[in-house]
């Protein structure tokens, strides 16, 4: 099957490009596949003649993205319209990668699929619109909302942590912000098993629409640096004081969700598609960012 992967250096594309190897994937980057441009993309599909498209780019710059509207717009929202009706011109299925960052955080549980949106900033509301232009270009789209995306690639909190803990004898980190941690991997996992039913299905099945997938459990930022700190200690990783603090102590540019927790219900009865236990994944992280287990620690 040939595969188009809008994308080639970003964590997510990485790790699609190594599970896909089986197929025949084309992973591309601007110039060769820019989003801001739609001949660009036209270019791309014509030349890919794909099977199948996956949108694995995205402007991610959360805070900047208040500065640079346009260009977040653009890429998120514009380009990824553009794509999937492409990708609809080609008889292609098209799987997007969206956000918890298109809720505002406040309803006190894991949000469904048909929860209302509200994004508290430029980057949520630049990808809820690129959800709604996904959608309505093509309606052969699943899309995949996400969140707190990690691998051993790229530039992501597991790894700025495991520096900061080299460089601070104590990390000040947000403990009231929840939400689950997604290492690419799995995220890339989900996807490939969901393609047979996406090349199957027809328009008006179940199988495309709205899904949610992040990790499990459900935990905090501090949560999340604490397990960190575990197993790095286990792989002779230098560990300071972690102390929580309240996300008011840590102002930021835009606004993030407190609660952004999914419920992946969804994605489990329609393509059998289970949240991976994040803890294990970051194992698999630390191995190649630290190195294995040392023997006798505790």
């Amino acid at each position: 099957m040939r595969i188009l992967v809008a994308g080639r250096e970003g964590q997510l594309a990485r790790a699609l490009i190594a599970r896909l190897a089986g197929h025949e994937v084309t992973a591309l980057e601007p110039p060769e596949l820019d989003l801001t441009s739609r001949d660009s993309i036209a270019a791309a599909m014509q030349a890919a003649k794909a099977d199948l498209v996956i949108n694995a780019a995205a402007y991610t710059a959360v805070d900047r993205a208040e500065d640079d509207a346009a260009l977040a717009r653009a890429v998120n929202a514009t380009g990824a319209g553009w794509l999937a009706e492409a990708a609809a011109a080609a008889g292609a299925p098209f799987v997007h990668v969206s956000t918890d960052y298109v809720f505002a955080g406040d309803k006190g549980a894991p949000y469904v699929e048909t929860d209302p949106v509200s994004p508290l900033g430029v980057y949520g509301a630049t990808k809820e619109e690129g959800e709604r232009l996904v959608l309505a270009a093509n309606p052969r789209s699943a899309v995949i909302r996400t969140a707190w995306v990690c691998s051993a690639d790229g530039a992501n909190f597991v790894k700025t942590m495991l520096r900061l803990a080299g460089e601070r004898d104590e990390i000040r980190v947000v403990a009231d912000q929840h939400g689950a941690p997604t290492f690419a991997a799995d995220l890339a996992d989900a996807i490939a098993r969901m393609i047979p039913r996406l090349m199957q299905a027809k328009a008006g099945d179940e199988a495309f629409g709205i899904f949610h997938l992040s990790g499990a459990p459900h935990t905090t930022w501090f949560g999340f640096t604490q397990e960190i700190m575990a197993q790095a200690a286990k792989r002779g990783h230098r560990v300071p004081t972690l102390t929580p603090i309240a996300t008011a102590d840590y102002p930021t540019r835009a606004k993030r969700p407190a609660d952004g927790r999914m419920d992946c219900t969804k994605i489990g009865r329609v393509h059998g598609v289970q949240p991976a236990d994040w803890r294990v994944s970051l194992g698999r992280c630390l191995d190649v960012l630290v190195g294995p287990v040392k023997e006798n620690t505790p």
